[in-house]
């Protein structure tokens, strides 16, 4: 997926918690107090990564190109592209403009299909033409797209300042994930002044329930940056963006609910959102995860689940001194079972 490159920077920090807590900067051992590499809940290690958003870039996203909400039942044009019938959603929004030359939303659908390269060959050029002329009706999608195809320099010259124009006419006419990027580009500034205003522009995409926003005015809280401290609002826009299935949005309410900070403290309960993150594949969730079964909190204690877990994170190269040395006396038979449970789970990603 493409991504904005220089506001992540910023995110990538936001994520940090400092303190003795087991933040997200790290836990302290649950039982000793041994504190890991700092790296982002959200990130693969070695890499800086924003959180992720749904874009005309993802593969097979359907909600791009939105019908217009009218109240009637979907067209053709449309109930083909979400049915994943892309050369039936070509072919319907295409009689559609040439029955309706102002058709904003069969436009935008067109350069959606353009875009991703669904149903005809792949063509960024042809992707802005269509979104332009949607644009023109005051489509906000189609502003939307724009902003990241400027920003990119996709089927265009890269233009930030265009990119941000067209992503603030967006957010101007209601388009949540607009409002996120702008947030983005805010809070990628650096500025101080601008936390605040970012902070408005996430709050509306949390609003809209788009989980990396969710994540992200939740960090802000988190650190009182833009926005008043506040871990019990940070707590409940993680759930929300957990329940939204964001993946550094659960590892950080897991990381709130075993630390007690913003929301009653419950191992059980973090325990389990732990293992979800874990068995998703996020490495800072496996690590975690190993930790707790490796003293039994949370969970029963299970030598073999701990080491599993810490071979699967260490897999994705997060490494953990304290758990090789505190897992160092298993037997071969209990080491043997640990390599299977990783190499399954490692397998199921």
């Amino acid at each position: 997926m493409k991504r904005l490159s220089n506001p992540i920077l910023a995110l990538v920090a936001l994520t940090i918690v400092e303190g003795p807590s087991w933040g997200a900067a790290g836990p302290a051992d649950p039982s000793k107090g041994v504190p890991p590499a700092a790296v982002s809940p959200g990130a693969e290690p070695g890499k800086k990564q924003m959180p992720e958003l749904p874009s005309p870039y993802t593969p097979n996203y359907t909600r791009g190109a939105v019908p217009p909400a009218n109240g009637q039942p979907p067209d053709l044009a449309y109930g083909a592209y979400q049915r994943g019938q892309y050369v039936t959603a070509f072919r319907e929004a295409t009689k559609r403009i040439e029955a309706n030359p102002k058709d904003a939303a069969a436009m935008t659908l067109l350069g959606e299909l353009y875009n991703q390269g669904l149903g005809v060959k792949q063509n960024p050029v042809k992707a802005a033409e269509w979104y332009r002329l949607a644009a023109a009706q005051n489509d906000a999608s189609a502003m939307s797209s724009l902003g990241l195809m400027a920003l990119d320099g996709r089927g265009m010259p890269k233009d930030a300042k265009a990119g941000r124009r067209w992503l603030e006419q967006a957010t101007s006419q209601g388009s949540p994930t607009a409002a996120y990027n702008l947030g983005l580009i805010l809070i990628g500034t650096g500025a101080t002044a601008d936390e605040a205003a970012a902070a408005a522009q996430f709050r509306k995409a949390a609003d809209a329930e788009i989980g990396p926003a969710q994540h992200d005015l939740g960090v802000l809280y988190l650190q009182g940056r833009g926005v008043p401290k506040d871990p019990a609002m940070a707590a409940q826009l993680f759930r929300r963006g957990a329940d939204n299935g964001d993946l550094a949005s659960e590892v950080e309410y897991a990381i709130l609910l075993f630390n007690g900070n913003g929301v009653t403290k419950d191992e059980r309960s973090a325990a389990r959102y732990f293992l979800h993150a874990a068995s998703r594949g996020n490495a800072i969730a496996q690590n975690r995860v190993a930790r707790l079964y490796a003293v039994g909190r949370g969970v029963s204690k299970n030598v073999v689940e701990a080491a599993a877990w810490n071979l699967a994170a260490a897999g994705q190269g997060l490494s953990d001194a304290w758990l090789d040395q505190t897992l160092s006396g298993l037997s071969a038979d209990e080491r043997t079972r640990a390599e299977r449970l990783a190499n399954e789970r490692i397998e199921q990603r």
